[in-house]
């Protein structure tokens, strides 16, 4: 696209955790509980949160490319 040329790379750092832990569950109630205390919705399928919660930003569904 014409109005990007000559415009200055940007390169986004990628945003690393201070920690990152594992907590392991006997069941599904163990599990319930613990959300409930972070005050996050779990399931079993839940892989990894931010905590506190990530909030996205309006623009954080947004793409850009260099494709016409």
């Amino acid at each position: 696209m014409i109005e990007w040329e000559n415009m200055p790379e940007f390169v986004q750092e990628k945003q690393e955790p201070f920690s990152k832990i594992i907590v392991r569950f006997d069941n599904e109630e163990d599990l319930q509980e613990f959300a409930s205390m972070i005050g996050q919705k779990l399931t079993n399928k839940t892989k990894s949160i931010w905590h506190p919660k990530l909030i996205r930003g309006i623009n954080s569904n947004k793409r850009y490319s260099n494709e016409k």
